[in-house]
């Protein structure tokens, strides 16, 4: 018996097969966005890492960015700036990050002055790619700072993260809740004003400024939220090592840092007189008038560290008659196998200086700062005729 085929039950076939495939694509599209919702859920932070009330709710994780270097935009964009100019450039930035409670997106590299280092230059390969000569003239940020001790205080991520990438991508997606780009508005104006607040990514490249430049008036004390020791202090943890293992060769030990190099230089004005910023600091910096200056704090017999840009060899050897002397140079069995650049050596000295029972610095940044010389550290841009002599004070 043949047996009828219902002309119906194939449309109900189709409609069945259609109504699998919505169906498909539904359950597709809510787990992409449960997916979704998972990842933004990990942006989210507790507000207690900030300083606040651990009851406080969850807020969604925001973020600023000012840069993939730091200081540029700005007149440093083709050169850079000392280690301690960087920094205080970042110290601004993480500022600004920690008053906006956001994530701020870190350079992953940080550049190198040729003039302050000896290590992992570039050796003036003429064909050398721009991104070549980079690499070669700057060091990655982690090998110089511990993020993960840093983002204690202020969550950082670096932009060559994978999360970076998913932000910037989730931040396309957002349409205008995804990015604004940031100049001439002053922190306060980005905390205050409705237009940022629910801004996935603050981005602050648009400024012309250096980074510095954004924290230059630092004569509102209100305004500094941050101490000068986060970023010596936070160093990457075999930095922090190998100052631990030479404070523990030290023992009971002093400390001076000795900053001559650049801070000495002299220029000759239009009558060919020569003048100094810093009128006092060579005198200052030389053996016989530092023994002078530190008899009163450090007591003979003491083991002095020194840490100086001083490029003569033995030049504090005088002060061996006095103190039993060491230098980084000393230790260099610990050193040279993880330093690759002065900036990470800078790094270790700081800390050593910093364990030091009595540290006399080159220039008082406090009140309560010892100091080599009574010069102003500020660059006050008065020339004056350097002296060279107790004699000469009073000329």
């Amino acid at each position: 018996m043949a047996i009828l085929k219902n002309p119906k039950s194939k449309q109900q076939k189709r409609r069945s097969v259609l109504v699998i495939a919505v169906a498909a694509v539904a359950i597709g599209l809510v787990w992409v966005l449960l997916s979704s919702s998972i990842s933004l859920s990990r942006f989210s932070f507790h507000l207690a890492n900030l300083g606040e009330n651990e009851e406080s709710s969850e807020l969604e994780r925001k973020y600023l960015y000012w840069g993939n270097r730091v200081d540029c935009p700005g007149k440093h964009c083709d050169s850079c700036e000392g280690l301690g100019h960087q920094e205080s450039s970042l110290r601004c930035a993480l500022e600004e990050a920690l008053y906006l409670k956001r994530v701020f997106v870190m350079p992953s590299r940080m550049c190198i002055n040729p003039i302050h280092n000896k290590k992992g230059i570039l050796h003036h390969l003429t064909k050398a790619s721009s991104q070549e000569r980079w690499a070669a003239s700057s060091c990655a940020m982690d090998s110089l700072y511990d993020l993960e001790l840093i983002s204690k205080t202020i969550p950082v991520i670096l932009d060559n993260s994978k999360m970076w990438y998913r932000i910037l991508s989730t931040s396309m997606k957002l349409g205008k809740r995804g990015v604004v780009h940031v100049e001439g508005a002053s922190r306060a104006d980005i905390y205050y004003k409705s237009l940022y607040s629910n801004i996935l990514l603050i981005n602050r490249t648009a400024s012309p400024l250096s980074w510095f430049m954004e924290c230059k008036d630092r004569t509102n004390h209100s305004s500094v939220m941050l101490p000068y020791s986060l970023l010596p202090m936070n160093a990457a943890p075999k930095l922090r090592a190998a100052a631990e293992k030479i404070k523990g060769l030290l023992g009971d030990y002093d400390a001076i840092h000795v900053r001559r190099g650049d801070k000495i230089k002299t220029r000759k004005d239009r009558f060919g007189v020569v003048r100094s910023l810093h009128p006092h600091l060579d005198r200052d910096t030389r053996p016989q008038f530092i023994q002078h200056r530190i008899a009163k704090w450090i007591s003979p017999g003491r083991t002095l560290f020194i840490a100086s840009n001083e490029r003569a060899p033995d030049f504090f050897s005088p002060l061996s008659v006095r103190y039993k002397l060491a230098y980084s140079s000393n230790y260099s069995s610990i050193l040279d196998p993880m330093i690759e650049n002065n900036y990470q050596l800078f790094m270790v000295e700081r800390l050593i200086l910093a364990g030091a029972r009595i540290f006399v610095k080159t220039f008082k940044e406090y009140e309560d700062d010892l100091s080599l010389t009574d010069d102003p550290k500020k660059n006050t841009k008065n020339w004056q005729i350097p002296i060279y002599s107790l004699e000469e004070e009073g000329r």
